[in-house]
């Protein structure tokens, strides 16, 4: 089985929420996404990122870049945008 965007989005989501995320797998994680299909995905990811406290700003930039480029914005519910924002505040 292939590792996918939303396989992705839930280990980062998952390691995320314990007391002391993985830092090293973050980065990796990182490096490998470069798609992403569902608004959720989008948000439960750099939500984990911020809440992890782990910068990684080659996926930011990569996210942000396709949430603008591609038009999907109307995709996005209202708790997808307070997640996106949070985070990258």
């Amino acid at each position: 089985a292939e590792f996918n965007a939303q396989d992705m989005c839930n280990m980062v989501w998952a390691d995320a929420t314990v007391d002391k995320p993985h830092a090293v797998l973050f980065e990796a994680m990182g490096n490998e996404v470069n798609e992403f299909k569902h608004p959720q995905d989008f948000s439960n990811t750099v939500w984990a990122y911020a809440n992890a406290g782990v910068n990684h700003p080659t996926l930011f930039q990569m996210l942000a870049n396709h949430i603008v480029n591609t038009g999907s914005l109307g995709r996005f519910k209202p708790q997808d945008f307070t997640n996106i924002v949070w985070a990258y505040a």
